[in-house]
This record gives structure tokens, C-alpha cells and sequence, in this order.
């Protein structure tokens, strides 16, 4: 078949969309026969695969392939091998099935055909077994000629009793054999073993063993004796269960226990308590791999045994190839790559043969496969096969060559191509055709002619550079191979270039003003213009950004934006980029915003001493205008946030970074920040150093407002304002205070300690009532004595009044009023001065000692006392005080308030339930007005009590609220609102 008509062919199925390649559904699996049942019985290997044409398939048996023919014991069903009169001499092995269609040929797994047995015992006698009582045993059972897994027991004397498994007694499934670790009595008898097959379910016995007892007397005790040890190394697959048998002799009988050599505890999975002689493993993983120890041990001793268990992983594919299309002269890659332990190996299967790299563009590596300048013979269907001891796993992928005529249908040339004058423009031409031909160019109705500015290159498109006017026209690419040719053309339009007429610029703006950034163009009216701005090189959102950035430019021409209530952060690079369909350009202008200096760093108090402190900082940035000055602020826990500081110099031009604050108070916590100042205004502050306390020294204020006097009997009593802890000036901070009577040259000191304190009390006997002292406050602390406040005079504490007041009178003015006189108290030197009066008085129903108090200041010797009730009789007394106390009450006397006058007034009633009634009542006279309201149902709760007290003038006014005295009415006005229940 020729090249082009092979071509053709493949692209009518490739057309076709209904044709494909075989793929695997069913695939063979092993199987295991019973050979008892093979004169009668037949096997079936079953093989499916999908289409199109119809896979046809073939079978191989070791490797041979398999001819069913008539008469032949080989049949096919569809894909299915079916196989009868089995002869387990020639149709054991291993099978494999092939699929093939005019797509290629795949092969199925390897699936193996084997035959389970079990043959009779040949020997029909034993000897005896002879052994001392306490002396361990093996009674070999050696299993005839078989095929499949075995399942030993043992008979004890007659069946169906068999022997028990237990600590004392053991049946290796390995062997066969039975273990007894220290014979007894009762273990005299015939031991016959059973051997099952677990694939045909046969049963074979062997001949029966006796076992017998010596009579030269009985064994002695012995240490352990492993005779059922763990294999050197067991191979376990992933997944699967493993068994470990341990099982030894010994007198006492041994105690079977496990453990991993490195330590590490058996997982939950492993039940240790069925772990006796044999340790189960199931679902064994990577991790379960180790060297495993079964230690025996009596009292006597013990012994160990080790065993290694080695992990292993048949293939398991991650990555496969997938069905590729090429065109001739292509590339293929595929990569196929499996997991498993040991590391698997990888072979490549074309159309069901192993595929021999004899070309050098052929290339397996790792499992990889390369094949480079495809040809048509390449096509077909290819499997990777990934192996190791363990098992093989396939993996299908097609290949199939591409050959086709040239074709634009899926690539036309552009219909225009813009280009600006002077630009440069690639138009491409990609048609689809395999294998790749010839490319050539017209322009208009003739070949191209190539010149240093027009060039086809080597992939077939055409560049051209430098574009002027007469490069304008219709361009044609023709495309040629042995299937065919083809043609596709596109315009190319010159278009005048697009410049911008703005300069670049720097601009120089201060924080809070608004500027426009220009960007004027000229362009070809033809193109649509598109503005695009950027800040530090990200694009710029218009309607984001806090509303700062805003478009202006008015004019199609124009792309002006404005940025408005400019910040520090605006500062840096703005680009004005515009473009049309031929070209771009862009033009940067630098902003600079000036603004206040930024805050100052790393402020560090340097030195301090009892008023100073030596700060020292780092400048912040001067934000575009020079550093002009630096102002100081402390806080202190004292002060009222933070307070300007007087500094040394006093002003700190901006090139210091250093200054002494100067009059701070010794012994106080202070904190320091520094702001910075420019022509623009005063930045933000700096954070504040760290807490700093300055030095203690001597008090030097002494305690405010220094008075006193009063207390008890012998007393001093000296007050005054403690001094804020912020003017202590130090620790340990107390107070002097130094006093003595008038008079005397000598004065008597004491020293408080606390600082809160504000009070001391000096009690002597001798002192005499209300004697005149000099007093004096001084304060201390750690670091010395400060100095005394000025000297006050304050009186010791004085004696009571010893006297009772004489002459006392009283007499009722009203319902609620009494007036009291009596006679003064002389008033001398003789320390019991007199400051006023106090009058008790209470009713004739109460006690005395809950008597009411009234007190007069000063000389007086009269009072009027109020708010008593009428008709009512009232004992008062009157004694007289100072700062010592009272002194004796007078004789009582008695007095009866006058009795209240009551009026009675009409019903009022008004719809809006308000009333107000005036009253005309007599002047010079006590008032008391109760509200009660009237209805069909009798008389309701009376209101609470309205005192007028007397008022001494014509008029009164009085309301249920207030009473209020207005001397130009001359009536009771009373408001009242009245309520039902209505």
C-alpha cells in the first residue's frame, strides 16, 4: 500500500469517530484444580475486550501461543480459553490472552494453571516412641507428595479423638510434626497424623506411632529447648497475614512469649492473647517488617530464637501513558511509573511483542519511552509492563500517526493585521498537515519578494520590519505537501504612530493639595485610545483608593487624571501608559510630597539625675522639607498626658539629636517622646522610650494648710496636707513635726513616717486646756531632712462648758413654731470657752434620749424651732458647747404648740379633672391643708399634709406641689388633680 493511500486510509478511521482501539474488560485469573476430578471436568480462562473492528484473539502458553484446532482439547468462546482433559503434565503453566484489531494487538496478565493433589502415606508402620516421664518429644508426621496448602491434626489412639493444642502440646502447620513438651502418664498411646488438603478437601492418615514410657525412672528437670524455630528470613506481602511458630521442649513446660528485637510495641491489630506458639500478624505493612524474637522459658532457663520478616509489594502502577495522536516527524514521551518493593522494573510491549529499542530514535529508560521523528509505522497499541518477583502489572496506551493533507479550516491567516509605521508585525501561518511541507508567500496576485525588512522564517510565518505605507496590501500563504496543497490570505493595514506630547516631569506638592498629572497624545483618528495609569508600577482603580485618584481628562485625546487632598503615601512614580490596536507608549512623571517629618526612632534616655535627663534619638524621615526643630514632651503617672519639658538648649534646631531636659522632679518615673518640625507643621510623635525614674534627693516642699486643734482632754492635735507623692523627692518620705507652747525656747519633735498621713496627736497630762502652741512641719526621706514649714499657732483641745444655761422660757407662736429664750453663759478666759447652744426637745410621748437637736451659733439666746405639731406638749432643755463637747442640760421646760385651724371646702369638679381654688387666710399664722375627694360612693383617702409655715406679711400662696411665698398675691392658690377609677 502506498504512502498517500495509507494516509488516506488511516484518515478515514480517524474520521470516522465509531472505530476503536482493544481494551481489556475481563482478564484471565489463576486457577488451582483439583486432580482427582480432571478425566471428567474442564477449565475456562476468561478473556473480554472491547472494539472496533471486533477484537480477535490468541493465547499463549508459556510463552508459545496455542493452536485450537479441531479434535484439539483447546477451544475458544468468543475470547474465553477453554481447556478439557486436563493433563496436569502439559497444562500446567502460565497463560496469556491477546487481543487484537487493525489498531494493534494488547495482552492480557499472566494467569497460572495449577493442580492440587494429595497423595497417600507410603509407609504403613512406625516404631514406638520410647521417652521418660517429664522428657520432651517430636512425632514427625512427613506428609506424602502433594500439591496445594496442607491442614495437619492428630489422632490420639482412636478417631474421632484428637489431640488438644495447649501449652503442654503442639502441631506445627509448617511440618506437620507434634510437639509435647513434657510427657505425662496420660500421653501413653498411638499417635496418628491427618493430613487435609484445603484445595481438593482429601484426607489422608499416616500409620499410627506409639508412644511409649521408659521404665529407668523419670527425667529431671531441664532449661528450654526451641524446637519449632522462626525461619531465618519470612517474606510477607503487603496485605496479607502472617504466621510465626515457636514452640520448645523443657521440664517444667516453657512459657512461649514474643517481642520485637528493636522494642517497639505490637499494634492493636496483633491479639497476644492468642500469641502462645504461634504470633499472627494481619494486614501486614511496611511498618510490621523486623526481626522478631520467641523466648522460652522455665525455671531452669531459657532460650531465644529470631526470625527476620521482610516486607514486599507486588507492582502497583501511579502513573500510566494515555492514547496519544502525533503527526509524522512528532515526538512521544510517555511515562510509566509503578511503587512496589523490591523496586520494580519496567519493559515496553508493542502490538503484543516486547519492544527492542534497535533504533536510536527508540529510547526506554526507567520506565520511560521516547520516540522521536514518528513515521507511520510507529502506530499501534503499546503496554508498559512494570514487574519484580512478585507479580507484573500492564498498562494499555495507543499511538496513533496523523497524515494529512494541508488544512486552514481550524487556522485562517488573520483577516487585518494593524501595524503602526515603523513597527514591526509577524503574521502566522499555521495550517495543519502531516508530514510538514513547503510554505511560500504572495502579496496580492505575485510572490513575495523577501528583502532585509521581509523574511519568511524557518516555521513559515512572515515577519516584517520597519513597517512603512507600501507594506499595506493582501497577503497570501500557500502551504504545500505529497497530499495536497492549500492557501490562506489576510490583509495588513499601516496606520500613522501614536506619540505623547506631555514631557516627563517631576512635581513637587505638599500634603493636602491637589494636583492634575497630564497626559496629552497624538494618534491616528482612526484608532480608539485607551489610558491606563499605574502608581509604583500596580494599576491604578479609579473609584477605589479613598477617592483620591479621579479621571479629568476632557478630551478623547486627553487621559489628565487629579489627585486630590494629596498624602505622604501618594508620593512616587506615575505612568501614563495608552494604547491602540497598533501600538503602546507610556510617560512616567516623579511625585514628591512634602509633609511633616515622620515620627523620630529610637529615643533613649542617656543619663539622668535628680532634675535632668539626657535623651538622645534617630531622625524619622524629613518627608521631602528639612527638619527645623525638635520639641521634647514627658508623662509622668502624675501628670495629665503628656506635658511640654524645658530642654537644654531651649530650642533644638533639626540638626541636634540630642538634648538635657532640665526641672524635672527627683524621684519620679518619667517617659519621653520627641516630635519632629518642618516648614510644613509639627509630625506625629515618636514612641515613648522607656520608663526612666530620676534620681532621689532631699525633700524640699513641706506640707500645705498646717492647723489643728480641737481632739480630747491633754491633747494636741496637729493637721495638714500631705505632700503628693510626685514632690517626696525620694523613698522612704516622712513627716517632722516640731511644736511647743508659747513662750517656751525648746521644741519637742516626732517623726510620721507614712506619707498619706495628714494627722498627729501629742497627749500629755500636763497640758492645760486650750493653750496656745507653735507648731511647725517639716519632711524627710532616704536621702536627708528637708526644710521646716512656717510656724502656726494652734490651741491644745479644751474643756467643755461647766455650766448649765439658767433662765429658759419658752412659748408656742403657732401649730408648728415655738420660740425659746434663756440667759448666756459668761464668756472668759477660763478654757471653757462657749461657741453656741444646742436645744433638745421632744414630745410627751417620746423619750428623751430620741429628742430632737437645734443649735445656735455664737452669743445668741434665743431661737425659733419649727416643724412641730400642733396640740402637742414638747419638754425642751438647752446647754451649751465647743469643740470639747457639752456641757450640763438646763432644767427642762414645758410648752403646748397652738391648735391647727381647719377649713372646709366645697367640691370641686372640673371635666379636664384639674381644680385650682384660692384661699384667703390670715396672716402671722401656721397652715396645714389635707385634700379629700367626694362622690356618690362616699369619701375617698385624704391627700398628703400642706404646711404654709407663717408667713409675716398680708399674702401666702400654697400648692399641693410647693408652697411658695409671693408678698404681692394676696391669696392661697392651690392646684389639684382629681382621679377615679373610671
Amino acid at each position: 500500500i502506498t504512502a498517500k493511500k495509507s494516509a488516506l486510509f488511516l484518515q478515514s478511521i480517524i474520521g470516522t469517530g465509531v472505530l476503536q482501539s482493544p481494551v481489556f474488560t475481563k482478564q484471565p485469573g489463576s486457577i488451582v484444580y483439583p486432580v482427582e476430578t480432571v478425566e471428567n471436568r474442564e477449565v475456562v480462562f476468561s478473556c473480554e475486550a472491547q472494539g472496533s473492528p471486533p477484537p480477535v484473539y490468541r493465547w499463549k502458553l508459556n510463552g508459545t501461543e496455542i493452536s485450537p484446532r479441531s479434535g484439539s482439547h483447546y477451544s475458544l468462546s468468543g475470547g474465553n480459553l477453554r481447556i478439557s482433559h486436563l493433563n496436569k503434565d502439559h497444562d500446567a503453566g502460565t497463560y496469556q490472552c491477546l487481543a487484537s484489531n487493525s489498531f494493534g494487538t494488547i495482552v492480557s496478565r499472566e494467569a497460572s494453571l495449577t493442580f492440587a493433589y494429595l497423595e497417600n502415606f507410603k509407609t504403613h508402620k512406625r516404631s514406638s516412641v520410647s521417652v521418660r516421664e517429664g522428657q520432651g518429644v517430636v512425632l514427625l508426621c512427613g506428609p506424602p507428595p502433594h500439591s496445594g496448602d496442607l491442614v495437619f491434626s492428630w489422632i490420639f489412639n482412636e478417631y474421632p479423638t484428637f489431640v488438644k493444642q495447649d501449652t503442654r502440646r503442639f502441631i506445627s502447620q509448617e511440618t506437620g510434626n507434634l510437639y509435647i513438651a513434657m510427657v505425662e502418664p496420660s500421653d501413653v498411646g498411638n499417635y496418628t497424623c491427618v493430613v487435609t488438603n484445603t484445595v481438593t478437601k482429601s484426607r489422608v492418615q499416616g500409620p499410627p506411632a506409639p508412644l511409649v514410657l521408659r521404665s529407668d525412672g523419670v527425667m529431671g528437670e531441664y532449661e528450654p529447648k526451641i524446637e519449632v524455630q522462626v525461619p531465618e528470613v519470612v517474606h510477607v506481602a503487603k496485605g496479607s497475614t502472617v504466621k510465626l511458630e515457636c514452640f520448645a521442649l523443657g521440664n517444667p513446660v516453657p512459657s512461649i512469649n514474643w517481642r520485637r528485637v528493636d522494642g517497639v510495641p505490637f499494634p492493636r491489630k496483633v491479639d497476644m492473647r492468642k500469641a502462645s506458639g504461634v504470633l499472627e500478624i494481619p494486614y501486614f505493612q511496611q511498618e510490621d517488617a523486623g526481626t522478631y524474637e520467641c523466648v522460652a522459658e522455665n525455671s531452669r532457663g531459657s532460650n531465644a530464637a529470631k526470625g527476620k520478616l521482610s516486607f514486599y509489594a507486588p507492582p502497583h502502577l501511579i502513573e500510566k501513558p494515555q492514547e496519544a495522536q502525533k503527526l509524522i516527524d512528532d515526538s512521544l514521551v510517555w511515562e510509566c511509573k509503578a511503587t512496589g518493593k523490591p523496586k520494580p522494573s519496567y519493559r515496553w510491549m508493542k502490538n503484543g511483542e516486547n519492544l527492542e529499542a534497535a533504533e536510536e530514535r527508540v529510547q526506554v529508560a526507567d520506565g520511560a519511552l521516547s520516540i522521536s521523528r514518528l513515521t507511520l509505522s510507529d502506530a499501534g497499541m503499546y503496554q508498559c509492563v512494570a514487574g519484580n518477583k512478585h507479580g507484573e502489572v500492564y498498562s494499555n496506551a495507543e499511538l496513533r500517526i496523523i497524515a494529512v493533507a494541508p488544512d486552514f479550516s481550524h487556522n485562517q491567516l488573520r483577516s487585518q493585521t494593524l501595524v503602526r509605521v515603523g513597527g514591526d508585525v509577524l503574521i502566522e501561518c499555521k495550517p495543519k498537515m502531516s508530514p510538514w511541507g513547503v510554505i511560500s508567500w504572495r502579496k496580492g496576485s505575485e510572490a513575495l519578494q523577501e528583502s532585509n525588512r521581509v523574511s519568511v522564517l524557518d516555521s513559515g510565518n512572515l515577519r516584517v520590519w520597519n513597517a512603512t505605507q507600501s507594506d499595506a496590501g493582501l497577503y497570501t500563504c500557500v502551504a504545500r505537501n505529497q497530499f495536497g496543497v492549500a492557501s490562506s490570505t489576510g490583509s495588513v493595514t499601516v496606520k500613522e504612530p501614536t506619540s505623547i506630547t506631555t514631557l516627563p516631569s517631576t512635581l513637587d506638592i505638599t500634603v493636602g493639595e491637589s494636583v492634575v498629572l497630564p497626559c496629552q497624545v497624538s494618534h491616528d483618528p482612526s484608532l480608539e485610545l485607551k489610558f491606563t495609569w499605574f502608581f509604583n508600577e500596580q494599576l491604578i482603580h479609579f473609584g477605589s483608593h479613598g477617592g483620591f485618584f479621579e479621571k479629568v481628562g476632557g478630551q478623547h485625546s486627553a487621559g489628565d487624571i487629579m489627585i486630590r487632598n494629596i498624602q505622604l503615601r501618594h508620593a512616587g512614580k506615575y505612568t501614563c501608559a495608552v494604547q491602540t490596536k497598533v501600538d503602546s507608549i507610556s510617560i512616567a512623571a516623579d511625585l514628591v510630597v512634602r509633609g511633616p517629618p515622620g515620627p523620630p526612632t529610637s529615643v533613649h534616655v542617656e543619663e539622668i539625675t535628680d532634675t535632668t535627663a539626657s535623651l538622645s534619638w534617630r531622625p524619622g524621615p524629613d518627608n521631602h522639607s528639612p527638619i527645623t526643630a525638635y520639641t521634647i514632651q514627658a508623662r509622668t503617672p502624675f501628670s495629665l498626658g503628656w506635658q511640654a519639658v524645658t530642654t537644654v538648649p531651649e530650642v533644638v534646631g533639626g540638626h541636634r539629636l540630642t538634648a538635657t531636659v532640665i526641672d524635672l522632679s527627683p524621684w519620679v518615673e518619667y517617659e519621653f517622646r520627641v516630635l519632629a518640625s518642618n516648614a510644613v507643621g509639627t509630625g506625629e510623635p515618636s514612641k515613648p522610650s522607656k520608663q526612666a525614674r530620676t534620681k532621689g534627693t532631699s525633700p524640699k516642699v513641706t506640707p500645705a494648710n498646717v492647723s489643728g486643734g480641737g481632739g480630747s482632754r491633754s491633747e494636741l492635735v496637729i493637721t495638714w496636707e500631705p505632700v503628693p507623692e510626685e514632690l517626696q523627692n525620694g523613698p522612704g518620705f516622712g513627716y517632722v513635726v516640731a511644736f511647743r507652747p508659747h513662750g517656751s525656747t525648746g521644741w519637742m519633735q516626732a517623726a510620721v513616717p507614712s506619707p498619706e498621713t495628714s494627722k498627729y496627736v501629742f497627749k500629755n497630762e500636763s497640758i492645760q486646756p486650750f493653750s496656745p502652741f507653735h507648731v511647725k512641719v517639716g519632711v524627710y526621706n532616704n536621702e536627708g531632712e528637708g526644710p521646716f514649714g512656717p510656724v502656726t499657732n494652734i490651741y491644745s483641745a479644751e474643756e467643755e462648758p461647766g455650766r448649765a444655761p439658767t433662765r429658759v422660757r419658752a412659748k408656742s407662736l403657732s401649730a408648728s413654731e415655738m420660740e425659746v429664750w434663756w440667759k448666756a453663759l459668761p464668756w472668759n478666759a477660763s478654757k471653757k470657752r462657749v461657741l453656741g447652744y444646742e436645744l433638745r426637745y421632744w414630745s410627751g410621748s417620746e423619750r428623751e434620749d430620741t429628742a430632737s437637736v437645734q443649735k445656735t451659733v455664737g452669743n445668741q439666746t434665743s431661737t425659733v424651732i419649727r416643724g412641730v405639731k400642733g396640740s402637742s406638749t414638747y419638754c425642751i432643755s438647752v446647754r451649751a458647747y465647743n469643740t470639747a463637747g457639752t456641757g450640763p442640760p438646763s432644767a427642762a421646760v414645758n410648752v403646748t404648740t397652738k391648735k391647727p385651724h381647719y377649713i372646709e371646702l366645697g367640691v370641686l369638679y372640673k371635666k379636664n379633672r384639674h381644680s385650682r381654688l384660692n384661699l384667703a387666710l390670715p396672716t402671722d399664722e401656721d397652715y396645714i391643708i389635707q385634700i379629700k375627694p367626694f362622690g356618690e360612693g362616699g369619701e375617698g383617702s385624704s391627700s398628703r399634709q400642706i404646711t404654709i409655715p407663717r408667713i409675716p406679711g398680708p399674702n401666702a400662696v400654697g400648692s399641693a406641689s410647693k408652697v411658695s411665698t409671693l408678698s404681692a398675691l394676696s391669696t392661697i392658690a392651690l392646684s389639684f388633680t382629681a382621679r377615679t377609677s373610671l
